[in-house]
């Protein structure tokens, strides 16, 4: 699983976007492609950046049954429909977001909190959520049985992240201050590693599955002190497409055609005849889990599988008037962004604008 490295930007105001801790010519595979061999020579190109994660690895599998074909030059039956040529760049998440923010990529995979970023240098829409954290991000402790007991004690995780943005936003929730609780810098897996090897002086860690699900399973004497069900609809995972890629020639359609695979692929995860298959499909790209650990897995990473449930949360008060204040100030508070990230819901004003027009369009056709 790979999101992880988030939010290390440290100058966004530079020519072009560096993400601190990444190589700066990032190693990159195009998706498998479909049984198509269709070539699109005439057809407008574009790619998307997708790491690892549940509701992003739907987009590998989508290539493997023939919606898109993630190899350039290639084209699956969506592509086809709205003749366009979709390249799938699979990277680590802290490479993806290079990718994208030195517009490599004209679109990415990535959370609500870890786009403010790269915005800040290239102007941003939000085209579609297509999952939120329900329980996936923990803090797992033993010999803690509380948080009251955790006060003082070192939790170990990715910091400036979304790790420890849910850290942060569970304790405020449960009336502490996240300042008497700290928090040490460490990568997910080698925190996860240490601590179901009961290594010494690692009682609690915050991270996200499958690490959540690899712990408790191996460390029965471990708990989840909180997660990210006690925040509903506060971490979200997003595609997100450059302003100046969707300027594009066919820019547009290659939104459509995004939207389009993503609700094809929920479809047949709710289809009794290939539901299994489907989930054993992204489980195979997503840290190799079984279908028992991924039926477990879309409960706690919960798919906007409906475009009217991705209206909604886009819509609401709260995600416009307190979620997306929160996040604003956890990136300034740590230093992610330069200032203060204009953002913008539809009107195209803000770095980040949160656009449910092709959403609408993709429920108008669905």
């Amino acid at each position: 699983m790979k999101r992880i490295g988030s939010l290390r930007w440290i100058s966004l105001l530079a020519a072009t976007a560096v993400f601190i801790g990444c190589e700066s010519k990032p190693e990159v595979k195009s998706g498998v492609g479909a049984d198509s061999n269709a070539k699109s020579n005439a057809a407008p190109k574009f790619s998307i950046a997708w790491s690892e994660y549940p509701s992003w690895s739907i987009f590998g599998v989508a290539s493997d049954v023939g919606l898109i074909d993630g190899e350039a030059g290639k084209m699956g039956s969506i592509e086809k429909k709205y003749n366009v040529d979709i390249e799938l760049k699979i990277a680590t998440y802290d490479n993806c977001i290079t990718l994208y923010g030195n517009s490599q990529a004209d679109a990415v995979c990535i959370t609500n909190i870890d786009i403010l970023g790269p915005a800040a240098s290239r102007k941003s829409v939000a085209i579609m959520p297509t999952s939120t954290s329900n329980g996936a991000d923990a803090c797992i402790a033993a010999g803690i049985d509380s948080i009251d007991a955790l006060s003082g004690k070192v939790t170990r995780g990715l910091e400036k992240s979304v790790s420890q943005y849910c850290f942060d936003r569970c304790l405020e929730k449960a009336g502490k201050d996240p300042a008497k609780f700290p928090f040490s810098q460490m990568d997910p897996e080698q925190a996860a590693q240490a601590f179901q090897g009961k290594t010494s002086d690692f009682q609690s860690i915050m991270v996200w599955n499958p690490f959540v699900m690899q712990s408790l399973a191996k460390r029965p004497d471990s708990k989840v002190l909180f997660d990210s069900s006690s925040i509903p609809e506060e971490i979200i995972d997003m595609v997100v497409m450059g302003a100046d890629s969707l300027k594009k020639p066919s820019g547009k359609e290659f939104a459509a055609a995004i939207l389009e695979t993503f609700y094809a692929m929920n479809k047949r995860m709710a289809d009794p005849a290939t539901a299994d298959k489907t989930l054993i499909g992204i489980g195979a790209k997503f840290a190799q889990l079984e279908l028992a650990d991924m039926k477990k897995v879309v409960i706690q990473t919960r798919f906007y599988g409906d475009p009217k449930e991705a209206i909604a949360l886009f819509a609401s008060d709260k995600f416009q008037k307190e979620t997306m204040p929160m996040v604003s100030k956890f990136c300034e508070k740590y230093g992610l962004t330069p200032k203060p990230t204009v953002i913008s819901f539809g009107t195209g004003e803000g770095m980040v604008d949160f656009d449910s027009s092709f959403l609408k369009a993709s429920e108008a056709i669905k």
